[in-house]
Formats: structure tokens, sequence, C-alpha cells
């Protein structure tokens, strides 16, 4: 790699990895006035250092960006902890499969960018105020923000460009955060070398993740081979700050968005292109709390019927939380309506794990999708889901007795035991060994 710029924070291989497009990109310079800020004392970089085990991926433009594959403090999504809770498990039992390090970290609060992107009430001082609080905490830490959500992702990148690019704004955000308490000792805003997506961190990782399907998921029957998949790239982790995200030779040729699609190819399932994988999913934000039929509407036409029907895949793999729940909830909606397009829909590091053995209902919480995923998993050899679902109906019912009978002391100890995340869940608080993070916490008491 070649440094073309007296900033360390900003790279280029000698030779182009692929036809670059866009040689000449505004966003690029940001790790120029990043590292100028960073010398003049105003901002403190959080580097990715070698205890994060970096690797290198490429951006649209060429330039190298490095993506931390350990010692990572989990940004988690609002819509997957409450909607699709087997998507940051699968993330964990991954870290977990590869001894890696990592903090399951209570202390963060939401990115707002809902109600930024959904209403338009925010600001940008708000906006900054809250990723500053949290790139703040995870600093203090020790451990580097890794993004779940596309949208914090997409929102932290822009807020990222305003604040080096501002400084207005970051004389507006500093009073706010000393309040809280969130400024270096010498008064000094955090920002990280890079904001970093978990699709990324799959994207890096995925050499490792087809090793471990070699290695336990063909040893389980497994084979996802014969598994037809569509990609669907989310808008807010590529659309917004489009130089920011992966982009690699191996996924045509460098011209569209490389994560998910190359962690797929390396399992050695179909990636087969449609006509609109262009197009967002529907959610779109504004639509999905005021014009809702324009959501439904173009989710079925635009993606379900297209992908059902002219490429019939087995599958849609998505990266973000919101495109995920309108392909599954639209499903039904359309089944309601006469257009029923049934195909299984789920995050790439939920199928890499399934093709790895995880197991279907622990820890990929397939039963919180509405989703047709039963045809799926018999494509892939998964044949015992059947079984796998009984043992965790079986399971359910023993909660849901001791609960009824109050016996609360047997359920915390039963928690200890029994956590999804095993071996272990680590959190700021301290290391917890096969503990869960709430293990301690009265959890069925009112």
């Amino acid at each position: 790699m070649a440094h073309k710029s007296k900033s360390p924070y900003l790279m280029y291989p000698e030779k182009e990895p692929f036809p670059i497009l866009n040689k000449h990109s505004h966003y690029d310079h940001l790790f120029e006035e990043m590292y100028e800020l960073e010398e003049k004392g105003e901002i403190l970089v959080y580097r990715i250092t070698e205890e994060n085990k970096p690797k290198y991926v490429y951006t649209r433009t060429g330039r190298i960006k490095v993506i931390p594959t350990n010692k990572l403090w989990h940004h988690k999504s609002c819509g997957q902890c409450g909607n699709i809770p087997g998507y940051p498990a699968s993330v964990f039992w991954f870290m977990n499969k590869f001894g890696l390090d990592y903090l399951n970290e209570p202390h963060q609060t939401s990115c707002t960018a809902w109600n930024y992107h959904g209403s338009g009430t925010s600001n940008p001082v708000a906006l900054a105020a809250v990723w500053l609080r949290n790139m703040h905490q995870a600093w203090k830490t020790g451990y580097y923000p890794l993004i779940h959500c596309g949208t914090s992702f997409g929102s932290y990148k822009e807020t990222r460009e305003q604040l080096i690019f501002n400084k207005e704004l970051r004389e507006a955000v500093k009073p706010i955060l000393k309040k809280l308490g969130r400024l270096t000792e010498d008064g000094r805003i955090v920002i990280p070398q890079e904001i970093v997506h978990y699709s990324e961190w799959v994207h890096a990782m995925r050499d490792e993740i087809a090793q471990l399907y070699e290695k336990e998921g063909k040893a389980k029957g497994i084979d996802v081979s014969n598994v037809r998949v569509a990609i669907h790239n989310a808008c807010h982790t590529w659309k917004m700050m489009a130089d920011d995200y992966p982009y690699d030779p191996e996924v045509f040729n460098g011209q569209r968005p490389a994560a998910s699609t190359a962690v797929i190819k390396k399992l050695g399932a179909q990636v087969v292109d449609y006509s609109t994988w262009y197009d967002c999913c529907g959610f779109g934000f504004r639509h999905i709390l005021t014009e809702r039929e324009f959501t439904r509407s173009f989710a079925i036409q635009r993606k379900l019927k297209v992908i059902a029907e002219e490429i019939k895949a087995d599958v849609i793999i998505t990266h973000d939380t919101g495109c995920t729940t309108t392909f599954e909830k639209n499903q039904w909606i359309g089944k309601a309506h006469g257009m029923y397009y049934p195909v299984a829909v789920m995050s790439d590091v939920m199928f890499s794990a399934l093709a790895c053995g995880a197991h279907p209902f622990k820890v990929v919480q397939l039963y919180w999708n509405c989703s047709n995923y039963e045809p799926l998993l018999e494509k892939m050899g998964i044949t015992n889901w059947r079984e796998l679902k009984k043992e965790w109906e079986d399971t359910v019912k023993y909660i849901a007795e001791l609960e009824k009978q109050g016996k609360y002391d047997e359920l915390l100890e039963f928690f200890k035991e029994y956590d999804l995340y095993e071996p272990y869940s680590k959190t700021s608080d301290g290391f917890k060994y096969r503990r869960s993070a709430t293990a301690d916490m009265p959890l069925f008491k009112s």
C-alpha cells in the first residue's frame, strides 16, 4: 500500500484494484483534514491498532479502508434487538467461534437517526452530540466501535464529514459534551479513524467464515451450493457517503458494493443478479411513517415480485434492519391482497451462521422471522430443523412454567447457564463467564 498524503489515515494501493470511476473524491479529503485537526490538538482520533487485528478492504475510490476485527465495542441496533435478535446473536456467535475479544455494550444510546431520516425534526448538533457521546464511550473502554445498524452507520459517516469540515458544528457540540463528561481531559472530541459497519467486518472475515463452513457446516451435512441468492444492498450503507464502503474486484469487477455478496460467493452459494438490484427496499423511513402504502407497493412490486419471478431466488440476503423487516412484513401484507411472493429473508451474517452450523433457533432465532424460511433450511441440508425447533420450544415452555410458578431464583440460575452468546458475554461492567449480561437482574418481577 502507498501513502499519497501526509495523513496516515489516507492510503491507496500501488496499483488500481479495479477500474476507478471516481478518482477525485471529496470524501477521501476528509482523512487529510482529520489528521490536520488532530495535529492542531482539536480532536482525538481513536486509532485502529494491531491489537484490533486489522484487515484491509477497498472503497470505490480505491482507498484502502482499515477494518478492525478484534477487540470491538458493539454498537447495537434498535430494530435488530427488538425485531431480529438472531441478527446480532449471529455476529456474537462468529466472534466467539473465532476467539475474538469484544464488548457486548449496555452503555450505548440510540443513534437517533430514525428521528432525523423519518421526520426531519432533529438537527446536526443533536445528531453529532449523540454520535460523539457513543464514540467517547467506546474510546473510554478501549474497544473499537462496530456499528450493527446500517442507518446508524450512514448517519455517523455523514455526521463525521460535517464535523470535520465545519468548525461551527464542532464548537456548538462541545458544551453539550462537556456537560455529559464526554470530552477528553484536555477538552477534545473523540472521532474514530474509521466508521465500521458489521457487514464490513463480515466481508473482511469472509475467508475465516468459509473455512468454518468447510470444517463444521459441511460436517453436519450442510451444503449451500444449490441455494439461489438475491443480494439487497442497504441504501444507508452504500448510498450515504458512497465513497466509504467496500468494493472488490471479485464482485462485478469493483463496480458494485462487495459486502454481503463476497461472503455469499465465498461460501459457494449462487449469487443471482436481478434487474432491480439498485432499488431501495421500499422502507424509506419517511415513507414507512407517513406514506406506508408507497412502501408496501414498492417493496412488493419492485423487489419481491421481481426476485421471486425473475430469478426464483431461495433467499434475499440483506445487511440492514429496515430492509430485512420490510421484505418480511410485506410478504404477508401482500398475501392478504393476493400478491404473495414467498422467499426467505435474512442478513448475510445469519445465513453464514446457518451455513457454519449455528443452531437455527437458539442462535439465529428464526422463530422471529415471518418469511417462509423452512424450504431454505431443507435446501441447505438442515433437514432436522423440526427437531431443533421442538428442542427450542420445549425450552421456552420450561421457562414459561418456571415463571408461572413464581420460581424466579430458578429462572435466574437457568439464565446464568443458558446464554445465547456462548461461551461468554462480556460488557464494560466486567467479564462474566458463561453468564448473560442480564443474569443478575430480576427479569420477571414487577
